[in-house]
């Protein structure tokens, strides 16, 4: 089990979230970029292949014609959307770690960090739904040529004007689906990592970095084991057409599965994977760090 000998503090977390959140951005943007790409590029027509071969190819193509800024494209909208979500995300954790214990010192089972953990992606789904569908349609306007938004504020006024707050919305239930049960088994394998790396009679909160590096990256992937399928449900649904899928998901599941196969759920796995270790990774070193700081600067807050 974890051992917590500082206090929880949802308001520290909040803060350190935040800062995780930026250097995840940092390092995992390229390859979002090419993971969302991969996932909406048209199916070729007979006789011509992909327009992208895979990650790789991706990478070598969006370099060549757009240079490094190509691959930082729409990066403004994650990084003001990204800090207060993964503040509003380890904030989560934190309440539900705070509020699951009898005493400041109890110790928390597996279980019950799933718990806290599952609570964070409620909290930031709220946040996340209308960052993700404005992430995707311009991200994918960039790759069809189509020159629809100016920006994310513009798409948001059109969204708003064409169906009202639930045109900003779609998706939701979809990014539910996606955001609770991976962020509850993100925040129990990076514990569970953090316990296993420590060395016995040594506390977890003095990890060396490799450690937090890799106890991070690691439940990035196990987060997104868990998150792949609905994720491009989702990215399927938020930029389809108005009325395309009246059932929602149900349809978009259908529609996958008939025309390429369950193995489609799966889609821009590499991608996915190849940044989920890197941007966690970040992500968690950036947390532990602004922590070390906060309870340095304010220790009994």
């Amino acid at each position: 089990m974890s051992k917590q000998p500082q206090p929880i503090s949802p308001m520290k977390n909040f803060f350190a979230g935040g800062f995780g959140g930026v250097c995840l951005v940092f390092a995992g943007h390229p390859l979002d970029t090419i993971k969302v790409r991969l996932q909406t590029q048209p199916k070729p027509k007979p006789g011509e292949s992909l327009l992208y071969a895979g990650t790789i190819d991706c990478f070598k193509k969006t370099l060549a014609k757009e240079g490094v800024k190509g691959l930082y494209k729409g990066m403004a909208a994650p990084i003001i959307g990204v800090t207060p979500m993964f503040a509003v995300c380890f904030f989560g954790f934190g309440l539900g770690k705070k509020l699951q214990q009898k005493t400041p010192d109890d110790i928390l089972t597996y279980p019950q960090l799933f718990a806290a953990g599952m609570l964070s992606g409620v909290f930031t789904t709220a946040i996340m739904a209308p960052g993700e569908r404005i992430k995707c349609l311009l991200q994918i306007q960039a790759a069809t040529g189509k020159v629809q938004y100016a920006g994310p504020m513009d798409c948001v006024k059109q969204l708003y004007r064409e169906s009202g707050i639930r045109g900003i919305y779609k998706g939701t239930a979809l990014t539910l689906m996606r955001d609770v049960p991976a962020s509850g088994m993100y925040f129990m394998s990076y514990e569970w990592l953090k316990n296993i790396l420590t060395p016995a009679g040594k506390n977890p909160n003095e990890l060396s970095v490799p450690s937090v590096l890799f106890a991070g990256g690691m439940a990035g992937i196990f987060n997104w084991a868990v998150a792949i399928p609905p994720d491009v449900l989702k990215s399927r649904f938020q930029t389809a057409p108005e009325g395309k899928y009246p059932n929602g998901f149900r349809d978009v599941l259908r529609e996958l599965i008939r025309e390429e196969g369950v193995g489609s759920l799966y889609k821009g796995f590499t991608a996915v994977m190849l940044r989920a270790f890197p941007a966690n990774a970040a992500c968690f070193l950036g947390f532990e760090l602004a922590m070390k700081f906060l309870n340095w600067l304010a220790p009994d807050l």
